[in-house]
């Protein structure tokens, strides 16, 4: 069937409160409203308002009520309404929930699901557009993935709530009304593994990392390369943490070259990390440096000038350019 992202994650949710009556849904405006995505729409009709929680407005809160639900073998998914506001709750999430299998040595497990909306190019107000992955990724304990497409939103919803880690599940907030084509019913008996790789497109010239919101971006450049004679295979990350170095570094053995691309600030961001990895393992193998396409070292501007801002193919193409011409 067609769906589009944001209804592909609701299915997810409704499968995984139909499947563990331990599933609890949590957040601001998630329940009447189903969100102000609409993500969550009708599941407090269907399923009550003691399982799809409408909580007060206080991250810290509602991760710290959470955590607790967690410790008591609940598993409950806590949406942050914009990305910009998951920063009152940083601390409960990366001093608390990463910690306490850790601390525990084992005994105390943390089943905990935390979606995020997160990226920019919908045109809103400040701390509605953010890209706060890097924070999460470089702490130990957390899991976080990002998928790209309504198929992988569905999939990876439900695997993230059945792990016993806590994960945080950022959503691409401009790809919610993105529609495909999925199967549903394949997604079921054949899942593909939340901490792999995909590639999304083949090619021979060079390798484009890219996660999340950025995926369509690489693939619309990889389109335009094509009509250019160059070819570009395309990888969707998925999984931030852990990464899936080994699908990066088969995919550069093939083509020479990496370029990768995310919306987050170039400094210290993922592409960072990727491109050390990379340049450790396939050193003898790269034919022209690693580049990186982000945004830039700056808060997230405008809504008028984020079109300036956000990585667009345009950009990624001239990294291509450069790649090719080392």
């Amino acid at each position: 069937m067609t769906s589009t992202f944001a209804a592909a994650l609701n299915l997810g949710l409704r499968r995984a409160l139909e499947d563990d009556p331990k599933v609890v849904l949590m957040g601001e405006d998630i329940g009447r409203l189903g969100g102000v995505f609409r993500v969550t729409d009708t599941l407090q009709k269907d399923f009550g308002d003691n399982r799809v929680i409408d909580t007060p407005l206080a991250e810290s809160g509602i991760i710290g009520t959470a955590f607790g639900m967690a410790l008591r073998g609940y598993r409950p998914v806590c949406e942050i309404q914009f990305d910009g506001f998951v920063y009152p709750a940083f601390d409960q999430i990366v001093s608390q929930v990463a910690k306490i299998h850790y601390r525990t040595a084992g005994h105390v497990l943390a089943p905990m699901t935390i979606r995020i909306p997160f990226g920019g190019g919908i045109g809103s107000v400040e701390h509605h557009s953010e890209s706060p992955e890097a924070y999460f990724a470089h702490t130990p304990g957390l899991r976080v993935v990002s998928p790209s497409t309504p198929a992988d939103a569905y999939l990876m919803i439900r695997q993230a709530i059945s792990l016993d880690d806590p994960v945080i599940f950022l959503e691409p907030k401009r790809r919610y009304w993105d529609r495909d084509e999925v199967d549903f019913a394949a997604l079921d008996r054949d899942p593909y593994p939340l901490e792999r790789a995909r590639i999304r497109r083949a090619g021979s010239d060079a390798t484009v990392v890219a996660y999340g919101g950025m995926v369509r971006t690489a693939l619309t450049a990889a389109e335009i390369a094509a009509g250019e004679g160059h070819s570009l295979e395309v990888v969707d990350l998925r999984s931030l943490s852990p990464i899936d170095f080994d699908t990066i570094e088969d995919s550069v053995l093939r083509t020479g070259r990496l370029i990768i691309t995310h919306e987050a600030p170039v400094f210290a961001g993922l592409g960072a990390e990727i491109a050390a990895r990379i340049a450790e393992r396939c050193f003898y193998q790269l034919e022209a440096p690693i580049l990186r396409v982000g945004g830039f070292d700056i808060p997230y501007p405008p809504a008028k000038l984020e079109r300036h801002h956000l990585p667009d193919p345009d950009r990624i193409l001239d990294a291509v350019d450069r790649t090719l011409a080392a």
